[in-house]
């Protein structure tokens, strides 16, 4: 089949090289001038083990999936990725129930290796942190980001597929047994589409005819902050509080160079807006302080920022993700992926798959 891929970020480039892998002619589209510049290059480069997700949900078996196929993904195209592992911290008494919590979770995910530690333990293994007691886990890790997009182009196009930059998508319909989708002002047409434009998901499901509005979830704005940390490392693995409301807390993670960063926070935001605040430092420090005592006045300086694409907002369970295919909205040969947030990088390769197989399905 001719087919569409719409977003060249990490899940959408996955899903394009799992489809051309298969034979098929992938064109990707991307409206901005590089692959991977909105949620994929903004994020923790975290690679997730499958914790916090309920299990049977497309979260949890993506993410356990997808991560294992990351690491050999990697290994195989030396993409760099590190599995350090990440100690889930408790500060105080009460939060050990969630650590309890945490590591059932995780197990009924089939997550390897987890360990509850106590606080002593936690200390032996990282001496600069405070907590009554932990949970490690040794499965995740962190990744290149841009190395791994730059991985998937480079193999899409050694199947033959191409990548359309600056291409904004301004109307798809179905018609005559194809795809009619149109690019500044001109029609094009294709066998099957995939809408994988995170946060232009929802818009880019409005702009195909035929797609009903039932079948298109509420997007919700999260924003999260990321501040640098200066000074040498203290810490060796990832660190993590107890999960808080819309995302999992001001959590330390170290990119590939052993630079330490903390974040992302939560900010519930109306329109996209990539702006960083160094006053909401001042939050950090208390949070971050929960655990790491010993952090220096002045240290944080403002790095970056984030949007998670959510289907739910605050107070309000956390969505899953949504793959809607045929049997959701009616359209032939379409697949829309909507709310694709955490652990969407970790997921990608296992989203890329489940997306191929259902368009090879029909």
């Amino acid at each position: 089949m001719d087919i569409l891929v719409i977003g060249a970020g990490v899940v959408g480039l996955a899903i394009a090289r799992s489809l051309s892998r298969r034979g098929h002619a992938v064109v990707v589209a991307e409206r901005t001038a590089g692959i991977g510049g909105g949620i994929s290059s903004r994020n923790s480069e975290v690679v997730h083990a499958g914790l916090y997700y309920p299990t049977g949900s497309l979260k949890a078996r993506h993410c356990v999936a997808g991560r294992r196929m990351l690491y050999a993904y990697c290994a195989e195209r030396n993409v760099p990725a590190r599995r350090l592992g990440k100690l889930v911290v408790a500060t105080s008494e009460a939060e050990i129930a969630k650590l309890e919590a945490i590591r059932a979770q995780g197990e009924a995910n089939d997550v390897e290796e987890l360990a509850l530690i106590s606080g002593a333990e936690a200390r032996a293994m990282e001496p600069a942190l405070a907590c009554t007691a932990a949970l490690h886990s040794p499965q995740t890790g962190i990744v290149d980001s841009h190395a791994l997009m730059l991985a998937l182009q480079g193999e899409i196009e050694d199947h033959g597929g191409a990548l359309a930059l600056v291409t904004p998508i301004e109307r798809l319909a179905f018609g005559d047994g194809a795809w009619h989708v149109t690019v500044a002002g001109e029609t094009h047409g294709f066998d099957a589409v995939v809408n994988a434009a995170a946060l232009g998901a929802q818009a880019i499901a409005r702009a195909t005819e035929g797609f009903p509005e039932a079948a298109i979830p509420p997007l919700r704005l999260a924003k999260g902050t990321y501040f640098a940390c200066s000074g040498r490392p203290a810490f060796s693995r990832l660190i993590y509080p107890a999960p808080v409301d819309g995302g999992l807390g001001v959590h330390l993670t170290l990119d590939l160079a052993g630079r330490m960063r903390f974040g992302p926070d939560v900010e519930w935001i109306e329109a996209e807006d990539y702006d960083v605040d160094p006053a909401r430092a001042q939050g950090f420090y208390a949070a971050i302080r929960r655990y790491w005592p010993a952090l220096p006045d002045g240290a944080l300086t403002a790095d970056y920022c984030g949007i998670r694409p959510k289907l739910s907002g605050p107070g309000e369970p956390a969505a899953d993700f949504v793959i809607a295919d045929a049997a959701a909205h009616g359209l032939p040969r379409h697949v829309a992926l909507f709310g694709i947030e955490s652990p969407g990088l970790t997921s990608a390769l296992s989203l890329g798959e489940a997306v191929a197989e259902r368009l090879a399905s029909g």
